[in-house]
Formats: structure tokens, sequence, C-alpha cells
């Protein structure tokens, strides 16, 4: 038992904890009689400890609290040296923290944007550097990366996760991961699963087939727990095929756990819990944020036989050990300034790398400051910086934010004058843009958590940019979404770039890419479409759904796939982006014309050439088609494989792309399994979707 001097040290330390003076840990400093044996193995010192707790820690343990001094903390147990559980959010960097281990951070270039990069070491430093600020400030508990497939680009958190493509998605996720654990902290992967919409997200059910789910929606879950070693998954709000996600025994017990092997522990979205019982007995963790359901009720039902206490053991063994393998029991992070000067230029490199050249005709773009006396700015985004979308996401950013204006004039220099016209007056912006040299219209396209959205820019936006396009020929189109909107103007414009939501170096990032200070090497990570009717879930049915029901039957006719099978010609195409330079692939060589279905592999080989302009980069994108059965449609193309190649002017690299067994699977809904169909299977490189360069064919036995 403690003696009574250190029971009143601990009081002083744990509301020194709560505010923000000291972190929980230092418990351990003053009680080490009562930790588990650090030199035990995970499991057993999880177990031991668990076996000492009375009923009351122990349901302590399955929740947060409401208390307003201890919000996004599940308090530890003292006595038994049990650490806080400090949660923070972070998909976009940095975000909202519980009391005491809030701050100002990095405020890093949207996950749309990231995305858009196709650069998995990116990705990394980007889990890296926002897990490592929360570290900084003393958190234990990541909730990133949000992998959910952008099935509707209308989607209110688009700007929040990695695009439509299960492929890239899952390729960016075991980076981020893997970035964020490389901190020492827990990375959170969500929302688990098929939290595709803000429309009645807390309640919609949907409505999926086991291949779709398996195929689309899934991989990128499973790629973070196979390849990412995620410690954590989060529950989403939703239900999947009329069940709660977070007492879903198919996602939760059969797929996460038997199928994946998952050790890691799974906690709630904030408010996702619905009830005691069936959460608790199919695989819930952690009740976050409060113990609506796993606090008292959760007692009672372990107190009448309802919930076995073994069970409850068995949740606390899980998350325990996963904090004592990761480090953050033994070692919680200590607070210390965040060096905002690295990352802020690691951000801004990010940003660069994610903006995609959507159109530049007649070569606009990189303007040449030499041919340029008066420039006229306009538009929503030029007066304020995109620094990213809203909700649980947003982060603060830790350095002064510097408008795009004035981020444009240092760029040009006083030998350039630049105007300012907001946007709000057509006339005059007109009448501004036919009297300059250059009109640069920035537009922007607000997203946040709890919304869904029109995809047409809103206000009168598409009316500014068809009155500048007409008074000035030499018209640059600047888009700062965080997803794909409706361009009517698109033709009548010579440039166009997307900036997505370039995070707190916007000023900066922009400019750079204008200028030509750095060559835009983005490809879309999403299709823009000429209409919204032209996108797959397009019925009531479909989206935002009928009665509470969203039903997912274009199936994983999803994003391009769906624009391929149909023919519908998108406005951009996923995978699109230009460059400065002009790449030209050839002489592709497969490593076989013949494979075996049992365990087929296949490396892909080719040359790309940087055939004029400066030192680029050129994201070569391998696709595959499968053979379609009467009752397995594939779509024309599937990405399976992609490189991102940093190029010299007139010089050649070599690119190399292995496709694994699972490159050529489908899901079998017979055998409940991965299966490989004999047949033709053609192979395609290309800049886009629908810019193949390059074609061949292997065939399967």
């Amino acid at each position: 038992m403690m003696n009574s001097s250190r029971f009143l040290i601990f009081r002083f330390l744990r509301r020194a904890a709560i505010g923000g003076i000291l972190c929980a840990s230092l418990a351990a400093v003053f009680f080490p009689l009562y930790a588990a044996d650090a030199s035990k193995d995970a499991d057993a010192r999880a177990r031991e400890l668990v076996s000492r707790m009375t009923l009351d820690e122990k349901i302590s343990q399955m929740h947060g609290t409401a208390n307003k001094k201890a919000y996004r903390i599940v308090i530890g147990v003292p006595r038994l040296g049990i650490p806080d559980l400090l949660v923070t959010n972070g998909p976009a960097g940095f975000g909202p923290a519980g009391p005491g281990h809030e701050s100002p951070a990095t405020a890093l270039p949207a996950p749309i944007a990231l995305a858009a990069t196709w650069d998995v070491d990116a990705a990394r430093t980007y889990g890296a550097i926002a897990a490592g600020e929360a570290g900084d400030l003393g958190n234990t508990f990541f909730e990133a990366p949000d992998v959910n497939i952008a099935r509707v680009p209308q989607n209110g958190r688009t700007f929040e996760a990695y695009g439509e493509d299960p492929f890239l998605v899952s390729r960016l996720t075991v980076a981020n991961v893997q970035g964020i654990q490389s901190q020492g902290l827990i990375a959170n992967v969500k929302h688990y699963a098929l939290n595709n919409q803000e429309a009645q997200r807390f309640v919609v059910n949907v409505v999926v087939d086991q291949r779709t789910m398996r195929e689309i929606y899934l991989p990128a879950f499973e790629a973070a727990v196979k390849e990412g070693k995620a410690a954590s998954v989060m529950g989403a709000y939703n239900k999947v095929n009329g069940v709660y996600c977070c007492e879903n025994d198919v996602l939760l017990d059969q797929i996460l756990r038997k199928d994946w092997g998952f050790r890691g522990f799974v906690s709630s979205d904030f408010r996702a819990v619905h009830s005691t019982v069936p959460t608790v007995m199919t695989g819930l963790d952690v009740e976050m944020p409060t113990g609506k359901y796993l606090g008292k009720p959760l007692k009672a039902a372990v107190q009448s036989g309802e919930v076995p206490e073994s069970v409850v053991d068995e949740h606390l063994i899980c998350r325990f050990r996963t904090m004592m393998e990761i480090g953050v029991w033994d070692h919680p992070p200590e607070r210390k300034p965040i060096p905002a000067e690295k990352n802020a230029e690691t951000a801004r490199h990010i940003a660069e790398k994610g903006v995609v050249l959507l159109r530049n005709e007649g070569g606009l773009l990189p303007l040449d400051v030499k041919q340029l006396k008066t420039v006229v700015l306009i538009g929503p985004g030029a007066v304020k910086a995109a620094i990213g979308g809203g909700g649980s996401s947003r982060v603060i950013p830790i350095i002064k934010v510097v408008s795009p204006v004035e981020g444009l004039r240092r760029r040009l220099g006083e030998g350039v004058k630049v105007r300012l016209i907001p946007g709000d007056d057509i006339p005059t912006a007109a009448d501004v843009a036919g009297e300059s040299d250059l009109a640069i219209v920035m537009l922007h396209a607000w997203q946040t958590e709890g919304r869904d959205h029109k995809i047409a820019l809103s206000g009168s936006q598409d009316a500014l940019v068809e009155a500048v396009a007409v008074a000035n020929p030499k018209t640059v189109v600047v888009l700062k979404t965080g997803g794909p909107v409706l361009m009517p103007w698109a033709e009548k414009v010579p440039a166009i770039i997307e900036a997505w939501y370039p995070g707190q170096m916007d000023a900066e990032v922009v400019p750079a890419v204008l200028l030509g200070d750095c060559n835009p090497s983005g490809k879309l990570p999403i299709t823009f479409p000429k209409r919204a009717a032209d996108l797959p879930a397009h019925t009531p049915e479909q989206y935002p759904g009928v009665n509470g029901e969203a039903r997912y039957s274009e199936g994983v006719m999803v994003g391009y796939r769906w624009f391929d099978r149909q023919k519908i010609e998108p406005l951009y195409p996923f995978g699109h982006g230009l460059s400065y330079s002009d790449f030209v692939c050839d002489y592709l060589k497969l490593s076989a014309d013949k494979l075996s279905t049992a365990a087929p592999q296949l490396t892909v080989e080719f040359d790309v050439v940087n055939n004029s302009g400066p030192g680029g980069v050129e994201v070569a994108q391998v696709y595959l088609g499968l053979p379609s059965l009467p009752d397995v449609p594939q779509p024309p193309r599937q990405l399976k494989g992609f490189a991102r190649l940093s190029i010299a002017p007139g010089k050649t690299v070599h690119a190399r792309v292995t496709l694994d067994p699972r490159a050529f699977s489908y899901w079998d809904v017979k055998t409940h399994g991965w299966k490989v169909a004999p047949g033709e299977y053609t192979v395609e490189v290309g800049s886009s979707s629908r810019d193949i360069r390059l074609k061949g064919r292997v065939t399967l036995e």
C-alpha cells in the first residue's frame, strides 16, 4: 500500500499532467514497485498486471473520460503504474489533443495532396513529422492515417485521405504508418470500415458485397496491419450490412483478427459505440471519448454475468501489450520544442511534389518573370492561405502564415506590379485582367468533416473564370480544393494547376510551381469528372442513400474503373499530371509470356526518357487488365504498380516493377479467398489511366 507521502506526490503529478505541467508517466519514476517488470515478455507482463487489477480499475481502462480537464485521455492507474493513453488527431499533422498536450504545429499539405505525390518516401516522412510533433508534446496515441477510399468526391473528408485506388492508397498507408510508429507512437488507422460519406455518417447502413469490400475498401487496412504493423485501428460510425462497425463481428473478429492476424487494439471513433454487450464481445477494446457504454453499463454486465470478466481482461491485455511493445508504456514521450523551421521546409517540399499541372496549352507555364510587368491575382483563393480542410483534422500552424498575394509579390520581385481582386466584382476583375500581362485566378472549394458538398464551385467562381479568360488569353487558374471540382470553363483557359490545400506554406508552394522553381510532378489520385452524373454512385440509392441505406451497387467499378468500363470520358483521368519536361516511354519487357495461376509473379521493365525540358520526375504507372468471368466482371485496367523516376535532361532511366500474386487475384465469394483466373492478362504502362504508352500480354495457365 502507498504511504501517505507517495500518495500526495502522485496526486500532485496527476493534477500537473492534466494541467499540462508534466506528463503523467512521471508516476512510474516515483512508483517503480507498482509497474510490471519491464524485462518480461510484453504479453506476460500485461497478463500479470491485469491479474492484479480490481474490476473498477479494469472498467476505467475501457474508455476515455467526460472530464473536460482530461478529455482525449484514457486516465491510467497510478497504483499499478499504468500510464495515461494520450490521444491526438493527426491525418493532416498534429491536430486536436487533450488539455496540456495541445499546441500549434506544422500544418502539412492535405493528405490528398500527399497522395498526389505518389511518393511512398514522402508518405513515410509525412507520418514521421506529424507523429514526431505529437510526441514532442507528450502524446502517445495518434489517430492517423485516414485510409478510406474516395467512393464519392462529394464526401466532406475526401481531402483527408488518399484517393480512389486501393493499390495507391495501400502503398501510401503502409509508409505513413511506418513513419508514425518510427517515432514511438501508436498509429490508429481509420475509419474501419467503408466510411465513405459524411451524409448520415452516424447511422447510414452500407450494403456491400464481399468481393467489393475485399478488393476496394479493405486492402489499405489489410496492408496497414500486415505490412505496416499498425498498432491500432479505429472503428467507424456507420453500419456495414446492417451492423454498426464497432460491434461488427465480421469486420472486427473474422476479418481483422482471424484473417489478418491483427494483434493490436481497436478504439472507437468518437461516439461511435451503440451498445455494451455486443460491442465488448465482438472485439472493440476502447470506447472514445467517454464511457457511455463501456463504463458503468459494462461493469453491470460483468456483475450480472452477461460479459465474462475474462473478456474484459483480454481487451486490456491486448492494449497494454501493444503499448509495451511500441514503447510508450516504459518510455513515454517527453515534452520538448517542435523543430518548426525544419519541418516547415519539408512540408513545403511535399506540397510542391503534390501540385498537379492539369493543363498547359502553348507552354504558358512556367512563367517568365522578364516578360511580366503587371499581374493581377483574382479570386477567393488569393486572399487567404488554404491551410487545410475543416473538422477534427484541423491543424493550427506554428509559424506565421503568409497570404498568397504576398507570397507572389515576394517571388516576382519589385519589378512586377501585382494587383489583388478578391473576385466578388466580376466586371472589375475582367477590366483589370484585360489591362494586365497575366491573370492568375485562384479558386477555392471548402471541405469539412461533418457534411458533404457539391463538386461545383461555390458562388460566382465559374463565371469569374469565364469573364477573366475572355478579357485576357494569358489566364492561369490555380485550384485550391480538397478533391475534384467541375470545370465547365476548362477548355477556355490555357493553364490549370491543382494545388489542393497546400498547408502553411501555400504562399511559397504555388509561386514555385508557376515560375518553374520546381518542375510539377504530381499525379491525380482521383478522377475529375466532366459532370456529376458521370460518377459511379449517381443514383439516390447509391448515394447518399434512401431510408438510411446506401447501396454500393457499382461494385468494384469505383473511380477510373467505372469510367473505363462505361467508356465515359473524364475531364482529367486518374493518374493524370503534366510536367515542364517531355517524357517518353519505350522498350517494354516482361519477364515471361506465360505464368502459372498457382503463384504468378511478373517483372515489368521499361525505359523512360526525358526527351526535352528541365530535369524532372515522371510517375510511370503499371496497369493490369484481368480477364472477366461470367459472375466476376473486371474493369479494363487496374493499377498494380508505379515508379516515381527522377530523370535529368536528355537522360534515360530504366524502371523495373514487380507484380506479385495478389496483383493477378480477385476475391472469390464461393471459396472466401483470393483466386487467380486462367486466361490472357493485359499489361500496360502509362502516364495516366487514359494515357497508355506501352502494352504487353501475359497468359496464365
